[in-house]
C-alpha cells in the first residue's frame, strides 16, 4: 500500500498527465511515504521512475517527462524494506512486452505464486508481493486478446486484498483497474477529455469531482474518453457517478504550519457540522440513522462496538454513555482481534463499526464476521459517505469532519464522539430511558458544545508552555478515571505517534497495582481531572504520584480544587461539561502532543512507520 493514481488523456488534448500524477501523489502522501514512483507510456515503451523518500524527490526526477498515459504510487512498506527496487510501479518485461502494475493491499498467496512464476522463467527483482501480480498478468496477456481479459484471469488467482492499476506496452492509451477489499475509484474529467483512477477522492479533486466508486470485484478498462466496467464474473455493469462534496481547497494546508494543527482548530466547526441536523431540532428522531432507524433500534438488547486505534478509544467512551444513559449492555472489541476468537453473538445485537476512512481492513472484516454471526443490525460511524463501511451497514451516522490529512487523528475523534453521544440519546429514547426534560437538556448541551470547544482552543498558549518540559523525556504516563480513562489513552497514543516518546495510559486506580513502580522524578505524569464524582478518588491517586517524586501535569475543571504547586502543573478549563466532558478534555492532550513533537523537531503530519488509512490486515 498506500496510494494509487492513474491517468489517461487523448494525445490530441495537448495535456501532460505527469504533473497530474505528481499532484495526486502529494495529496495521498499522508497515507504512506517511504517511497514513490510512476510509470508512463510513450508509443510502445514504458518508462519507469522511482525514488526512496518523499514525493518531492520523485517530482525532481520526473520534471522533464511528458505523457498521456501513466500510473503512480506512494508506498508504505508491507513486504520488503524501503528500497528503490521495492518501490512501485513493478514491471514484468519479457518477450517484447512490458506489464506495469501499482497495488494497494496484501496478496496472501504471493509465495506460492512467486514459486510458480519463477518456475516458468520469470525473474523477480523485488521482495514485494506486488511483483507477482505484474508477472501473472504478463503470463495471461501472452495468451489472450486484451489487457482487460488478462487482468480478469490474473485476479482469479489472487488471494487477499488489492486495488490494482495496470498498463501494458501492447495496449497503448489503455488503463485497467480492479479492486477487492481495498478502495479504488475512477474519475471523469469535467469536459470528458480524460479518465482517472485513484485510491482516494482527494487525489482527483485537481481535475474532477465526478467520481465513480468501484465495488469489490469490479474491473474497469479506461481510455481517454470511455470506461467499461465488469463485475467479478466478467459481466458488464454500470455504476452511478457521484459529485464529490469536497473541493480542492478542502485539502489545502493554508496558513497553518501543519495539517494536524489546522485540524485541531477545525474541531468546533466539524462538530457543529456533524450535529447540524439536531442543532435546531426540538426532538430527536431515529430517522437520523437512515430510513430503517426506528425499526432497527426499537428492540436492541446489546451493542457490539468494533474499531481500531483512535476509533477504539471513541468506542470506549461510548460504552460508558450507552450503558449509563441508554441502559444497554455494551461489548467493545478491537476489530483486528474480534474475528479470531470464538465469540458469542447475543440476540438483537446492534453492531457499531467506527472508522475515519471507512476503508480500515480490520474493521471491515470484523463487521463482516459479526454480520455472519447473526447481528440484528449494523451501524457505520464514518467520515467518508461513499466508503466501503458506509455501504456495508444498514444504518449510518456520517461524521462531517471533512478531510483529515494528519496521520494523528484529531477532529475525526471528536466528531466520532459527538455522533456516538447522539446515538446514545436515540437508543435511550427508544427504550424509554430519556424523559422529555432530559432530551431538551441534552440537545442544549450539544448546541453549546462547539462554543465550549472554541474556549478551550483559545488557551493553546498554556498547553504549548508545557512542551519544553517534555523535549528530553523518553517516557510519560497518562492517568484518567471512569469515562476519562479512554481520553488518557487517546492522549498517550497522540504523544507516542508524533513525538516518539513512549507513553502509557492507566486507569488511575490501577497505579498501586504495578505502574507506580515506574514513577520517579524523570517520569512526567499527565492527568485528566474533571470535576466529577470521581474527583476525590483521582486526587488520592495523584498524591501517590507526588509521594514518589513524580512530576504532575493536570488538566482540571473549574472548581476541582486542584492547585499548582512545586512539581504540580495545572491548567484549568471551564465548568465541568457533564457527559460531554471527554470531548473537551481531549483537546489539551492533542495540543500537548502537537507542540511536544514540534519542539522535538519531528514531522508532525507524517510520523515514521505509520499510515493514515490502514487498508491491510
Amino acid at each position: 500500500m498506500c496510494g494509487i493514481v492513474g491517468a489517461v488523456v487523448a494525445p490530441s488534448s495537448g495535456k501532460n498527465i505527469v504533473p497530474i500524477l505528481i499532484e495526486g501523489l502529494k495529496k495521498l502522501e499522508y497515507r504512506g511515504y517511504d517511497s514513490a514512483g510512476l510509470a508512463i507510456a510513450n508509443e510502445n515503451e514504458i518508462h519507469r521512475i522511482r525514488a526512496v523518500g518523499r514525493v518531492a524527490e520523485l517530482e525532481q526526477k520526473s520534471s522533464d517527462q511528458t505523457a498521456t498515459l501513466g500510473i503512480a504510487h506512494t508506498r508504505w512498506a508491507t513486504h520488503g524494506g524501503v528500497t528503490a527496487s521495492n518501490a512501485h510501479p513493478h514491471l514484468s518485461e519479457r518477450d517484447g512486452m512490458a506489464i506495469c502494475v501499482v497495488h494497494n493491499g496484501i496478496i496472501e498467496n504471493h509465495d506460492e505464486l512467486r514459486e510458480s512464476l519463477s518456475g516458468q522463467g520469470y525473474v523477480f527483482h523485488s521482495e514485494t508481493d506486488t511483483e507477482v501480480i505484474a508477472h501473472l498478468i504478463h503470463r495471461y496477456r501472452q495468451g489472450c486478446k486484451s489487457l482487460q481479459q488478462a487482468v480478469h484471469l490474473a485476479r482469479q488467482q489472487l488471494k487477499g486484498a488489492y486495488a490494482i492499476a495496470v498498463m501494458s506496452s501492447q495496449d497503448p492509451q489503455e488503463l485497467v483497474g480492479t479492486r477487492q477489499g481495498a478502495p479504488l475509484l475512477l474519475g471523469l474529467a469535467e469536459n470528458q477529455q480524460g479518465m482517472f483512477l485513484a485510491s482516494d477522492t482527494s487525489a482527483l479533486l485537481q481535475v474532477t469531482r465526478n467520481i465513480f466508486y468501484l465495488e469489490d470485484g469490479d474491473l474497469v478498462r479506461l481510455t481517454a474518453n470511455s470506461a467499461e466496467l465488469q463485475d467479478a464474473q466478467g459481466k458488464k455493469i454500470h455504476r452511478n457517478a457521484v459529485i464529490s462534496s469536497l473541493s480542492a481547497d478542502d485539502v489545502e494546508l493554508g496558513p497553518h504550519a501543519h495539517y494536524m494543527h489546522k485540524e485541531i482548530l477545525e474541531q468546533p466547526g466539524a462538530v457543529a457540522a456533524t450535529l447540524e441536523e439536531v442543532m435546531g431540532a426540538h426532538a430527536l428522531s431515529p430517522g437520523l440513522l437512515g430510513p430503517d432507524g426506528e425499526r432497527a433500534i426499537g428492540h436492541i438488547q446489546q451493542v457490539l462496538i468494533l474499531a481500531c486505534g483512535t476509533s477504539f478509544h471513541a468506542g470506549m467512551v461510548a460504552r460508558y454513555w450507552i450503558e449509563s444513559i441508554a441502559r444497554i449492555p455494551v461489548a467493545l472489541e478491537i476489530a483486528s482481534e474480534y474475528r479470531y476468537r470464538d465469540s458469542v453473538m447475543l440476540p438483537n445485537t446492534l453492531v457499531i463499526a467506527i472508522s475515519q476512512s471507512g476503508e480500515t481492513a480490520d474493521t471491515l472484516a470484523a463487521l463482516q464476521f459479526a454480520t455472519r454471526s447473526g447481528a440484528a443490525a449494523s451501524l457505520a460511524i464514518c467520515n467518508v459517505p461513499e466508503s466501503s463501511l458506509m455501504r456495508a451497514c444498514t444504518l449510518r451516522l456520517l461524521t462531517r469532519a471533512g478531510p483529515e490529512i494528519g496521520v494523528a487523528s484529531t477532529k475525526a475523534f471528536t466528531t466520532q464522539l459527538a455522533s456516538l453521544f447522539l446515538l446514545t440519546l436515540l437508543l435511550a429514547k427508544a427504550r424509554g430511558h430519556l424523559s422529555r426534560e432530559q432530551e431538551q437538556g441534552a440537545l442544549g448541551s450539544l448546541r453549546h458544545l462547539p462554543a465550549a470547544m472554541v474556549q478551550i482552543l483559545s488557551a493553546e498558549a498554556q498547553f504549548k508552555s508545557w512542551a519544553d518540559h517534555f523535549i528530553n523525556k523518553q517516557n510519560a504516563l497518562f492517568l484518567g478515571r471512569g469515562i476519562h480513562y479512554p481520553i488518557a489513552m487517546e492522549g498517550a497514543l497522540k504523544l507516542k505517534e508524533i513525538s516518539y516518546i513512549h507513553a502509557e495510559a492507566y486507569a488511575a486506580g490501577e497505579l498501586k497495582h504495578g505502574p507506580l513502580a515506574l514513577v520517579d522524578a524523570s517520569m512526567p505524569v499527565i492527568a485528566v481531572a474533571p470535576n466529577d464524582q470521581l474527583s476525590e478518588k483521582l486526587k488520592s491517586n495523584l498524591q501517590e504520584v507526588r509521594a514518589r517524586g513524580g512530576e504532575l501535569y493536570i488538566i482540571a475543571d473549574k472548581g476541582s480544587g486542584i492547585e499548582a504547586s512545586d512539581g504540580v502543573h495545572v491548567i484549568t478549563l471551564g465548568d465541568h461539561a457533564g457527559p460531554l466532558s471527554p470531548i473537551l478534555h481531549v483537546i489539551p492532550l492533542q495540543f500537548l502532543a502537537y507542540h511536544v513533537a514540534c519542539a522535538r523537531g519531528h514531522d508532525v503530519d507524517k510520523p515514521r512507520n505509520l499510515a493514515k488509512s490502514v487498508t491491510v490486515e
